[in-house]
């Protein structure tokens, strides 16, 4: 355990590619493609298998040879240095760890720990993991953990373990920001905002930057966001490929997630997210140019 602190930023969930078949591999060319856009736009740092790279549906292997990638366009960017964090999502103690040990292993620099839910009516403070050879952020998403909040209590506990050194809150917990703020320092423990529609307030309280998944499209505007974060959110992941995939020229064959979750093939929901992302378009190039 090294402990060092998580860089401030923007860093965003990077979307995992799959090719458009029955078995749905990973589509290898389409992902380097879209790393080295998201390395080549100047981010702080990339997050893999998080919820919007469909990490539930990913294998261990799978998610190895992810972060190969990644840290390999890094380097061939000129960018050798750029924080890698995987996502490190089981139901067991056991399997997180497992996890955390070959995302070390294969150059991850942070991991990203949601909360186990199955057993979520068990769940309290002393059932979380707090072993991993790699800093630890907290993930805190109760819309997709059964609900589990880790609450402000328990965030000043974890923040006093030397290994942890932040959390993102997509829980819109401004107010937990705050609070860790007025008992941490951000390299001892940092509040990361998980949308950039409040990242802006969140940030004046006393949050790092973010980890949202419109930073695909649009990394050099984060700032500017707000206006669109709704689309994503409201999109779901499945809609945030789709429009990522038309703005970047991806192939629309190779953007949908992997079964069960639905393809985003009404056209109504296409014309829509299209119309909602497209008023940052043109900053996204001013900031480009410069």
């Amino acid at each position: 355990m090294d402990g060092r602190p998580f860089p401030p930023g923007i860093h965003p969930p990077c979307l995992t590619w799959f090719k458009d078949d029955t078995r749905q591999e990973i589509h290898w060319d389409l992902q380097k493609k879209h790393l080295q856009f998201l390395v080549k736009s100047g981010v702080h740092g990339i997050v893999l298998a998080g919820t919007n790279g469909e990490a539930v549906t990913m294998t261990r292997d799978e998610k190895v040879q992810l972060t190969r990638l990644a840290k390999e366009v890094a380097v061939e960017c000129g960018r050798p240095d750029l924080p890698i964090t995987v996502g490190c999502i089981g139901q067991s103690t056991k399997d997180v760890i497992a996890d955390t040990i070959v995302a070390h292993e294969a150059g991850a620099d942070f991991t990203l720990v949601l909360c186990p839910s199955y057993f979520h009516f068990a769940m309290n403070e002393d059932a979380l993991a707090d072993a991993s050879p790699i800093p630890i952020i907290i993930y805190n998403f109760p819309s997709v953990a059964a609900g589990i909040d880790v609450n402000s209590e328990m965030l000043a506990k974890l923040g006093a373990h030397p290994n942890i050194v932040g959390v993102k809150l997509t829980c819109g917990g401004i107010a937990k920001v705050a609070r860790i703020k007025a008992q941490y320092e951000p390299s001892e423990f940092a509040a990361i905002a998980g949308q950039s529609d409040w990242l802006i307030p969140a940030m004046t309280v006393g949050s790092i930057g973010s980890v949202t998944g419109v930073g695909n499209l649009y990394p050099r505007a984060q700032i500017k966001l707000a206006g669109v974060e709704w689309g994503f959110a409201k999109g779901g992941i499945n809609g945030t490929k789709w429009v990522v995939a038309k703005y970047l020229g991806y192939p629309e064959a190779s953007c949908h997630c992997r079964r069960p979750y639905p393809k985003y093939d009404d056209p109504k929901k296409q014309s829509w997210i299209t119309e909602v992302v497209r008023p940052l378009e043109g900053v996204e190039a001013s900031l480009e140019r410069r």
